[in-house]
């Protein structure tokens, strides 16, 4: 019977058996994976941090699949279509694809109850080994030690970033989570640590283990060529020079890119790639909805940050599009996230703010952002009733000069791409 179920059957019976909870553990998909048999027949890269994973992963997949590798590559969560989570040689995989391992994850479960993350988790790999990648990069989805993707033991994992977020799961403090997320480091398995600061709990837990950790800043480094648009990545004696900024933009793109290449110098016995591909990923490299700013005028900015470090890159980031007259924010927020920290960050960025109802259960809704705003000294706030009259309004009040920037949640930098795409039909 399952067998005949379509993506979309797929999807609508994972959320109708109300599984979209967290529920850490590895007991439960470790046991579906024996059963299943899911052992990884090639390398596979492990991505965790608060931020910056995704482009970490985005930026290992594109270079390793301009080197002629075939690379699967599982990410969450997607802003359109389910597809975007699971990517064979940078594509969506297909909906049969997708449908013949959600088939193979209920074939093989049997009692066992599975989050809507496990399942998603163990019918990503079934797909990729099906599909006969020749490397898979899994994006951690919470935390790490206790997150489905840490089922498979990686051939180097990466920590990209450390900060306060889904704090009621991972602890308050950045040492509590920075010990969750090295729970991906493996004994004589390359660790890779982005992170500028890294708790001392990460560091510790790498010596007890046996990882062979490689730090930012002491073991690997880059270095932005003065007055050229380049910039150089080192490891140990390695040397890679005259690299192009990456396309994703943001300042802090080049840590991101060095964990990457730091991961790549540490599996060149078995994946090695060439300066050639490292720079054709660099350009070609492609991460929506992260400070992505589309084209035409006003200037318009899409960025999914939704926790207080991401809210400062952003700020950051924002500070380099150079002057605007008027500035406005399309602006979400789910209740479990540190709304008050974001938009203390972000305040003085925003004259108008516009504010939608979400389309999820745990968003924040336009009434209570607006009197944390108010408490934080916003005057012009405007609730909407929905994310289509949000970004139709902000694109009706700005100028040519003005800025509009979409933030807060996934959710709300999704609702203004589906708005977009709406518009143009």
């Amino acid at each position: 019977m399952s067998q005949n179920l379509t993506l979309a059957d797929w999807l609508t019976r994972l959320e109708a058996l109300n599984i979209n909870s967290i529920d850490l553990g590895l007991d439960r998909v470790g046991a579906v994976r024996d059963a299943m048999g899911l052992i990884p027949p090639c390398p596979v890269i492990t991505v965790a941090g608060t931020n910056g994973k995704g482009s970490v992963c985005a930026m290992l997949s594109t270079i390793l699949h301009a080197a002629g590798y075939r690379v699967g590559t599982f990410t969450s969560p997607h802003l359109l279509a389910y597809n975007e989570r699971v990517a064979i040689d940078l594509k969506p995989a297909s909906d049969a694809q997708l449908a013949a391992g959600f088939a193979a994850v209920e074939a093989g479960r049997g009692d066992t109850r599975l989050t809507y993350f496990e399942f998603s988790t163990l019918a990503a790999m079934h797909t990729f080994i099906s599909a006969q990648v020749d490397v898979i990069v899994l994006e951690v989805g919470l935390g790490g030690r206790l997150d489905a993707t840490n089922a498979f033991d990686p051939s180097c994992a990466v920590l990209t970033s450390v900060d306060l977020d889904h704090q009621d799961w991972l602890g308050g403090t950045r040492e509590a989570i920075g010990r969750e997320k090295a729970g991906i480091f493996r004994a004589a398995t390359p660790a890779i640590c982005a992170d500028p600061r890294p708790p001392r709990a990460v560091i510790e837990h790498a010596e007890q283990i046996g990882a062979r950790l490689l730090c930012l800043g002491q073991d690997f480094g880059f270095a932005k060529q003065e007055d050229s648009p380049q910039w150089n990545f080192w490891l140990g004696g390695a040397r890679r020079s005259a690299l192009p900024i990456p396309a994703l933009r943001g300042g802090y793109q080049l840590a991101n890119a060095s964990a990457a290449l730091a991961a790549l110098e540490t599996l060149r016995e078995v994946l090695p790639v060439g300066m050639g591909d490292i720079r054709r990923g660099l350009l070609e490299v492609e991460w929506p909805g992260r400070f992505q700013v589309l084209p035409g005028r006003p200037v318009t900015v899409l960025d999914v940050a939704h926790n207080p470090q991401a809210a400062r890159a952003l700020a950051t980031n924002t500070l380099s599009l150079g002057f605007a007259e008027q500035r406005y924010a399309v602006f979400g927020m789910l209740g479990d996230k540190d709304a008050d920290s974001v938009i203390e960050v972000m305040r003085e960025h925003i004259d108008t703010w516009l504010l939608p109802p979400l389309d999820s259960p745990r968003a924040l809704s336009p009434a209570a952002l607006a009197e944390k705003l108010a408490a934080h000294g916003a005057r012009d706030v405007r609730q909407c009733d929905s994310l289509d009259q949000a970004w139709r309004l902000a694109t009706s009040l700005a100028g040519e000069n003005d800025r509009i920037t979409v933030f807060g949640s996934f959710y709300t930098v999704a609702g203004v791409m589906q708005a977009r795409l709406a518009a143009r039909q």
